[in-house]
């Protein structure tokens, strides 16, 4: 069996920058073992899989180790795809996913993910989280998949070196680290060890917290901020109601096939 597959930069505009997905357009699912198989293979932060069901388009995203709820830079990369590579006609994308329904539209020559959001509650600060994130943590808030520890500046951010063996311990997907900036509204990182992923360069679905957080501390609707990972990814925020708008740029660096079987 030989299937295509395109590897997109998201959230940049450029290559070798923001967050590198794969993404596979199938005519049929195939089997949960083999995806994920695929998926570890390719060994980045996600694999997308689309297919075309009755209703509309289903997307699944898998890192090298899990299936995961949702993800954005994986579903900005597929939008890209279908959009450039097999010229899809729609001025709106319409993918179903295990977070419900997702839209993609054009946005000032950048894709807009419209997101559902995900308003982190009070959680509080404890020794060990700042003790696994080897830093001074003012405050932790979280929902049902993300921690969100909001640190004193952009600076404590960048110098983050968590220790990740901690991280994965504790109960939740991912933890995010969060700062206001001075070049953006706001700055953040994104380390989610427990499902095989140490660091993700640019991660939309954490901004399904980060947007309603920082759009209540900030009183802006719209904001721009920056994963200062390594490769490093901005986006473009809004706050719509109990909905995010998450936008950003994309580029194809490569394409291919896989022989299975």
């Amino acid at each position: 069996m030989l299937l295509d597959f395109h590897q997109v930069d998201a959230f940049t505009d450029r290559p070798f920058a923001g967050n590198p997905a794969m993404v596979y357009r199938l005519d049929a699912w195939l089997s949960d073992e083999l995806m994920q198989k695929i998926a570890a293979e390719h060994n980045l932060s996600e694999t997308a899989f689309l297919v075309k069901e009755p209703e509309g388009w289903r997307i699944r995203w898998f890192t090298p180790t899990a299936e995961v709820p949702l993800c954005g830079h994986a579903t900005l990369a597929s939008a890209h795809v279908l959009l450039n590579v097999f010229d899809d006609p729609s001025e709106v994308l319409e993918l179903n996913s295990l977070s419900g329904p997702l839209r993609v539209t054009r946005e000032d020559g950048r894709l807009a993910l419209n997101f559902p959001a995900q308003p982190p509650s009070e959680t509080g600060a404890t020794v060990e989280l700042a003790t696994a994130l080897g830093v001074d943590v003012v405050d932790a808030l979280s929902n049902a998949s993300h921690l969100m520890a909001l640190l004193e500046s952009e600076q404590a951010v960048r110098d983050c070196k968590p220790d990740f063996a901690a991280l994965a311990r504790l109960p939740y997907l991912g933890v995010i680290v969060t700062a206001r900036s001075d070049d953006y509204d706001f700055v953040s990182r994104f380390f989610a060890p427990a499902i095989g992923l140490n660091e993700d360069p640019v991660t939309g679905a954490a901004h399904c917290s980060l947007i309603p957080y920082w759009s209540g501390r900030l009183n802006k609707l719209q904001m721009r901020a920056f994963q200062c990972s390594e490769r490093g990814g901005e986006l473009w925020c809004r706050l719509e109601d109990d909905r995010v708008s998450i936008a950003g740029y994309a580029r194809l660096v490569a394409s291919g096939h896989l022989l299975v079987g």
